[in-house]
């Protein structure tokens, strides 16, 4: 029996209820998993890295099939659905935690990720430069559960309906091919 090869991107992009939200719609994504990365703090709660001392982003871990969707494709949807070109912020969300960030698993994503910046750069798709940190993957911390598949579970709390439903919205007249 063949087993499916997954591989993983580490992403944030603002609040991970966002994130998580859009990438479990793609094809090819087996698993999203919400957690905290890129600080010094080790085994932080939603509560300290909320108080933006910690140095830690809020994250999603993309488990992922490379046979049905690309590292490539995840990045293009990534810059699609936030903004790269705000410093430690998104839509209402200001702080360090909501800071883009990509963190990188091997060199071949690290090329990847410097290729689609490159082309989100020339592309006109923002007018401002993409500010997206791009740093080695290190500690992964795993939100705590009530965080984990947050849109699904609560979509008629306000927060998804205001923030998640219109990126939701965008993935469908965007990228119907990466659908599930």
């Amino acid at each position: 029996m063949n087993e499916k090869r997954l591989e993983i991107a580490t992403l944030a992009g603002g609040c991970f209820w966002c994130t998580e939200a859009v990438m479990q719609k793609l094809r090819g994504v087996e698993k999203v998993v919400p957690g905290y990365t890129g600080g010094h703090v080790p085994n932080p709660t939603y509560r300290d890295v909320c108080s933006g001392a910690t140095g830690h982003a809020e994250a999603i871990q993309v488990h992922f099939d490379p046979d049905v969707i690309s590292y490539e494709q995840l990045l293009e949807v990534f810059f699609a659905l936030h903004d790269p070109t705000t410093r430690d912020r998104q839509d209402a969300d200001i702080g360090p935690q909501y800071r883009s960030a990509i963190f990188y698993h091997d060199n071949t994503q690290k090329e990847t990720i410097r290729k689609v910046i490159a082309n989100v750069e020339t592309s006109g798709m923002y007018r401002n430069p993409v500010v997206t940190e791009v740093a080695p993957a290190g500690e992964y911390y795993v939100a705590e559960d009530y965080h984990h598949n947050f849109y699904e579970d609560n979509k008629t709390y306000p927060y998804c309906a205001i923030v998640i439903d219109p990126k939701i919205k965008k993935l469908y007249k965007n990228f119907e091919a990466l659908l599930a």
